[in-house]
């Protein structure tokens, strides 16, 4: 497939410009084992980049302008670099012109003398599955423009290039983790992420040589982090962390949650909580793979989603069941993945197992008279690289 999306979107490059690209970058998806809505309060989180990747085509133009493509749009965005702002872009191509505005806009680029470039993107991330297909598209073209701007980047450098152009030029009040697990990826490897400091290391999963797989359940139901849910539950966040006199969340500790619960409203004491609980489920899941292997993390991936059911409540009925419908059908463990509001829940489950899930969730959709869902497999994978 991959071999696929590249010659394909060379080709569209191509037919769309006219010239011959230079190369094809490529950035996956990510899931997210477990961690979610703790990296924007500088928690800890553990995701994993996917088999599932965004393809940029891309070459040097004589002039200033910037164009980009996409297989998956009709549109060509086209703008000079230096007129680059939040509002003059708007719809998907935010993304990817975004990632030229951040280079600018944080010093590593002088966006008056670099060369303009045409791209032309493909993907197979599904968007709005809580996949991270911003975050594809965002390293992608972040790890392309860094080589023939000729700017000597870090990873993580680039993934906060990544993070400014989702902030503050789409619009979408997300942390870190989506650009570092896509920059940083490994193969059966998650990205422990420390999201205060910025230090990530690859964690083993080991799911190959125990036979596991995990299932993503696109629930179809499509999610937008620029919208209001995700903004209210940072707002709480920010609240309850101001009410108890600390930097961000990442400073409180289970152990406080009681004074926690007599200081704030109930609304906003099940935020922090969720918040504080997950932090400890991941640093409780890193040392289990380290001791026990993933055959053990089933109980901190079920705590995870019913946390986020109902303390951070970003759950959605769909979430729900399949979730609810893997743990009854064999899985180690499962939880949704990502923003929530919709998108997708992944499932731990013993290969062999796989095709009854798929099955079961199949009928337990219809069943609810929901609209059927999408489910596949997904394996740790490398992170962002020149592809050709």
């Amino acid at each position: 497939m991959s071999q696929d999306l590249r010659d394909l979107v060379r080709q569209e490059f191509e037919a769309a410009y006219g010239t011959t690209p230079i190369g094809v970058w490529s950035s996956p998806g990510r899931a997210n084992l477990i961690g979610e809505h703790t990296d924007y309060n500088e928690g800890f989180v553990l995701p994993f980049g996917i088999d599932r990747r965004t393809f940029a085509a891309v070459g040097v133009r004589d002039d200033t302008r910037i164009r980009v493509g996409s297989t998956f749009s009709d549109e060509v965005a086209e703008i000079d670099i230096a007129e680059l702002s939040p509002e003059a872009v708007d719809g998907w191509a935010a993304y990817p012109l975004g990632v030229a505005w951040a280079l600018g806009q944080l010093g590593h680029a002088d966006l008056a003398a670099v060369p303009g470039v045409d791209i032309m993107l493909e993907s197979d991330v599904p968007v709005g599955a809580g996949l991270s297909s911003s975050a594809a598209i965002e390293g992608a073209v972040a790890i392309a423009l860094a080589e023939l701007w000729r700017l000597d980047l870090t990873r993580v450098e680039l993934a906060r290039v990544g993070r400014k152009a989702e902030n503050d030029f789409v619009g979408a009040p997300t942390g870190i983790m989506d650009q570092m697990a896509s920059l940083l990826g490994r193969d059966d490897a998650a990205v422990f992420i420390d999201c205060r400091s910025e230090e990530a290391e690859a964690v083993d999963l080991g799911l190959a040589e125990n036979d596991l797989a995990i299932l993503v359940i696109d629930t179809q139901v499509e999610h937008q982090h620029a919208s209001g849910g995700y903004r209210e539950r940072r707002a709480s966040c920010e609240a309850g962390a101001a009410a108890l006199g600390v930097a961000s969340l990442r400073d409180v500790t289970v152990d406080d949650l009681p004074r926690a619960q007599q200081l704030l409203d109930d609304v906003t004491f099940r935020r922090v909580r969720h918040v504080v609980t997950e932090n400890q489920r991941v640093l409780d899941t890193v040392a289990t793979l380290a001791s026990e292997g993933p055959t053990a993390i089933g109980e901190l991936l079920d705590a995870s989603h019913r946390s986020m059911r109902d303390d951070f409540e970003i759950s959605v009925p769909e979430l729900d069941l399949a979730v609810e419908t893997a743990q009854e059908n064999g899985a180690i463990g499962a939880r949704m993945t990502g923003g929530g509001f919709g998108g997708s829940a992944i499932a731990l489950v013993h290969r062999d197992l796989v095709s009854r899930l798929q099955v079961a969730v199949d009928g337990a959709f219809a069943e609810h008279g929901f609209a059927q869902p999408v489910t596949f497999t997904v394996t740790p994978s490398a992170g962002a690289r020149r592809e050709s």
